[in-house]
């Protein structure tokens, strides 16, 4: 698998042109059948407008609060808002500061109908056929320092491969294993793009094995979401007082 980070010009709030980025990043570039386009949430949001001005009139965590689907307040002063949105746990429902200019940067609106038109674009512009998108955002993982890539949308593939009904090494028949595609290639996409000022948003995949390319439709159901009561977690989840959007 051949993981490369695409460096673009700055991508500015509160709004800009992210196709006329794309075009210009890609001009040079021979993109290759059944690759996977990575593209990070932030220049999606800011090509949608979905920036909002910091000034001291706006209450970040009444903002945060309209945003999630669900939130914890905070326990301590310092602590990070924990939020669920979209299906996704993640802090602050996803508004971010980083590389924004001033901006809080919200997560993209209608985010697997904005992986479509992505890839509905890149595929006339490009003359592809086969090939995916997914739109990136980072995350933590719970007791671990440090941050990782994952996939908030996708469009073009299917995200599971399936091992249930298979054997392990040892004959034994696998019950449960999935492995999440979108997520493996989020973690490595993000990690070569980088968090600071390298000013690549975009990263190319290729030569991933064993996808099932097409233009599945979730635009009401994605496979990778799991309702909360048939979690793993769902006896830590429960015993959260979340409360529902203001």
């Amino acid at each position: 698998m051949l993981v490369r980070a695409i460096k673009t010009r700055s991508i500015l709030p509160p709004k800009d042109d992210l196709l006329s980025a794309i075009t210009e990043s890609f001009s040079n570039i021979k993109l290759k059948e059944k690759s996977i386009i990575v593209i990070t949430s932030k220049v999606v949001s800011i090509w949608q407008g979905r920036c909002l001005k910091i000034d001291n009139k706006i209450n970040k965590d009444k903002f945060i609060k309209k945003e999630a689907d669900l939130y914890l307040d905070r326990v301590r002063p310092n602590d990070v808002m924990l939020t669920i949105k979209d299906g996704v746990l993640i802090p602050t429902a996803g508004i971010d500061e980083s590389n924004a200019n001033g901006y809080y940067v919200l997560w993209p609106k209608d985010l697997f109908k904005t992986a479509k038109e992505m890839y509905g674009f890149i595929q006339k512009k490009f003359k592809l056929k086969s090939f995916g998108i997914i739109i990136s955002d980072s995350h933590t993982t719970p007791m671990t320092t440090g941050i990782m890539g994952l996939g908030i949308s996708f469009y073009g593939f299917y995200p599971l491969r399936d091992y249930r009904g298979k054997k392990d090494i040892f004959k034994r028949k696998i019950k449960m294993s999935q492995t999440n595609i979108v997520d493996s290639l989020a973690a490595a996409a993000v990690y070569e793009m980088g968090e600071g000022a390298e000013q690549t948003p975009i990263a190319i995949i290729e030569e991933v094995g064993d996808i099932k390319f097409g233009k599945f439709n979730f635009l009401k159901t994605n496979p990778l979401e799991i309702k909360m009561q048939d979690d793993i977690y769902y006896p830590l989840l429960k015993s959260i007082n979340w409360k529902k959007k203001i």
